[in-house]
């Protein structure tokens, strides 16, 4: 009998705090029918990721996640996955680049096409521009035919911005930048909102929409309290976005769209922070905590 093969993982037993993610040895998963081993080289950090280990996230009763790390969401060295999971990464994109497309692009695709149905030619607002997902929707957007604002924090996430795709970028830290936004559409509004931070900006976006302006909530950190009479004003709707509820087609035709922008170009995602996987509580840490988004936080192997 052979022996077991380990690979080096992060296992999480507990809710709590970014020091519960800890680096240990766990054999590597065996494939089971119409799944495929990966080796990872990288892999991405997603916030809603610190959600679920701190316990935050909203879960049935009972259910547990990031038990180990063979399961979606876990960081290891081997993971296993549905066989139309898998998608090839175009040949102009190194390993850290791939880490950067699946959560960020898919959600991003998921907002703007499945949930707010944008159209060429309308106005959409990308808060965190900057970010991975951010990055992400900018980029589809432009790709869409959208005119592309984009929110930053700093000078330089309001340039990466704009290298990717915004037309114009705004610094969300200045007094009065929603004014800025609403004189860039002439007062009309933007037709599309995607917001990152709804305890924070969801008020003020509906005052940014336009008539039927859709406001689609990508993140949240906590509570806000908002007037559902600014809805009814310019009869808007806000909408949640979650990637899990995405169907089978849903993600073919996301993955399509990709593979394409792949061999056109446009695809080009962007990595900030390479972090060793022994380091994952810093990369939870930094995700969350440091100012100003500047591409994706990545793990290596």
């Amino acid at each position: 009998m052979s022996a077991c093969r380990l690979m080096r993982a992060i296992s999480v037993r507990e809710f709590g705090a970014p020091s519960v993610l800890r680096l240990t040895e766990l054999p590597v998963p065996q494939p089971g029918p119409g799944q495929v081993l990966i080796r990872v080289h990288a892999c991405g950090v997603n916030p809603v990721e610190t959600y679920i280990r701190a316990g935050t996230y909203p879960l049935k009763a009972g259910e547990r996640v990031f038990t180990t790390a063979t399961e979606s969401g876990g960081y290891a060295e081997f993971s296993v996955a549905a066989e139309q999971c898998v998608h090839r990464l175009p040949d102009a994109l190194h390993f850290t680049q791939g880490a950067a497309i699946g959560v960020p692009y898919f959600t991003a695709y998921r907002a703007l096409v499945h949930k707010a149905h944008t159209q060429p030619g309308e106005t959409v607002l990308i808060h965190g521009a900057s970010g991975g997902v951010g990055v992400a929707a900018c980029q589809l957007s432009r790709a869409l035919g959208l005119r592309v604002l984009g929110t930053a924090g700093t000078p330089e996430g309001m340039k990466l911005a704009l290298n990717n795709g915004a037309h114009l970028a705004f610094n969300h830290r200045e007094e009065g930048y929603t004014h800025k936004i609403m004189e860039a559409t002439e007062g009309r509004g933007v037709d599309v909102i995607l917001e990152m931070l709804s305890n924070v900006n969801l008020s003020k976006d509906l005052q940014m929409v336009a008539y039927g302006g859709r406001v689609t909530v990508i993140g949240c950190r906590g509570s806000i309290e908002i007037n559902p009479r600014d809805t009814m004003a310019k009869e808007s709707c806000i909408m949640g976005v979650a990637l899990f509820f995405a169907t089978p087609a849903e993600s073919r035709q996301c993955a399509a769209l990709l593979s394409a922008g792949g061999e056109a170009g446009w695809l080009r995602p962007v990595v900030g922070s390479q972090v060793p996987l022994d380091q994952a509580p810093q990369a939870h840490h930094d995700i969350i905590q440091c100012p100003g988004a500047a591409g994706k936080i990545v793990l290596t192997m």
